[in-house]
């Protein structure tokens, strides 16, 4: 069906897919997964909008699949075989910030396939586009199976050495609820990476144990204490699919979710985003590689060649 006509007058479609206690909807618009309904729960669990000025706009990150590089790249700058590639300063006049305004999330897709349970859709940067090099595609496609779960398979390939790092960047509640307040969250992850006032990673991997940080085992969240705009370090690498993290609301509706990704960015949306909605209303969990990743080589690369193909599986399984 149609969802709407961009500012740049291009027909965007929303998918809807359906399996077992699921149903979930697709945009066109930045790949976004823009609504997940669990059966027996009268709400959306994902934060979304039905406009789509909203996606073009305030809500431009809700949902969306972000990339060619998610997250910061602190000097704005990356290398990449000896060459220094200038990026847009469009977060805070220096920080380049989720690949600005030629990202992935801010294109209108190609659908490829449609199903009743799966869309597979496509995204083309030209050489130079996001100040990075090469001729990419980047593939996402969406998958329910029952009884409720949401698989993502995101690839992407290069004719010429860049830099890619993707990641699906929805906002979950999963009470319905004003804010957060009272979600148990849980992540499987021993070390995180500290940021500046700026929330810019410091370089430091630290260790969770004693810190605010630490969820190896879930416990109950409150905005007055909890702060966060850090990436959790899964791994040094990518995984086979494996569980990461769980979030449970107080009305017992439970999320987990699975990735094959290195790490896992955790933003409690302390500004608010959505038209009318106060801050923290949903919490970002994000799979990617860790931010900021070319400044710092200790951490994992997002280096992709021209012989190589960027991969990344993500799911999110529901129970109520």
């Amino acid at each position: 069906m149609i969802f709407g006509i961009s500012s740049t007058g291009e027909t965007v479609e929303k998918l809807t897919l359906t399996a077992g206690n699921l149903v979930v909807g697709i945009l066109t618009w930045g790949a976004i997964l823009q609504d997940v309904r669990l059966q027996g729960i009268d709400r959306s669990l994902t934060l979304g909008s039905n406009k789509l000025a909203d996606y073009e706009g305030i809500l431009r990150h809700h949902g969306a699949l972000i990339g060619p590089v998610v997250n910061r790249i602190n000097t704005a700058e990356i290398e990449l075989d000896g060459v220094m590639y200038e990026l847009e300063h469009n977060h805070d006049g220096r920080v380049h910030l989720h690949s600005g305004t030629q990202a992935i999330h801010r294109r209108n897709w190609t659908l490829v396939e449609h199903s009743n349970t799966h869309a597979k859709l496509t995204c083309a940067l030209r050489d130079g586009e996001c100040g990075l090099p090469g001729h990419r595609t980047v593939t996402v496609t969406y998958q329910v199976a029952a009884p409720a779960t949401l698989t993502m398979r995101i690839t992407a390939t290069t004719d010429a050495t860049t830099a890619m790092s993707c990641a699906n960047h929805s906002y979950w509640n999963l009470d319905g609820t004003t804010t957060w307040a009272g979600h148990r969250l849980q992540v499987d992850a021993d070390s995180y990476l500290p940021g500046t006032n700026e929330c810019n990673p410091t370089g430091e991997i630290a260790d969770v144990t004693g810190t605010p940080m630490e969820l190896r085992e879930a416990r109950p969240l409150d905005p007055k204490i909890d702060s966060f705009n850090n990436n959790f370090c899964l791994s040094d690498t990518t995984e086979p699919l494996r569980d990461v993290l769980v979030l449970e609301g107080r009305t017992g509706v439970k999320m987990t979710m699975a990735t094959t990704a290195p790490g896992l960015q955790v933003y409690d949306n302390n500004v608010g985003a959505r038209p009318g909605r106060a801050p923290f209303e949903g919490l970002a969990l994000e799979a990617q590689y860790w931010p900021d990743a070319p400044n710092n080589p200790g951490f994992p690369s997002i280096t992709l060649r021209a012989d190589q193909t960027y991969s990344q599986t993500t799911s999110w399984s529901f129970t109520a």
